[in-house]
């Protein structure tokens, strides 16, 4: 971790209350909690902006798929002279 930050924010006594309540159980403190909940939020949100970038990877991939699947066949001269002379028209 950086360096420290100190700040000062307005909680509900409520949730402040069963937070600290939270740490004593569980033998940490609230500092603890609330950067473990920060971890927490941010990890959810990176995790969100990922998966959203991986699908619009898979539908651009998607887009980019050929729509004709059929082998491709060698042309004879005649035949491409054929299909030229017919796009023309």
């Amino acid at each position: 971790m950086g360096g420290l930050v100190k700040m000062t924010i307005d909680l509900p006594d409520e949730l402040l209350r069963e937070t600290n309540v939270l740490a004593a159980q569980r033998n940490t403190t609230l500092r603890e909690l609330v950067i473990e909940g920060l971890q927490g939020v941010k990890e959810h949100f990176e995790k969100q902006a990922s998966e959203a970038h991986r699908a619009k990877i898979e539908r651009l991939l998607a887009a980019l798929q050929a729509q004709n699947t059929e082998p491709m066949v060698p042309l004879k001269r005649e035949e491409i002279y054929d299909r030229g002379l017919s796009s023309h028209h």
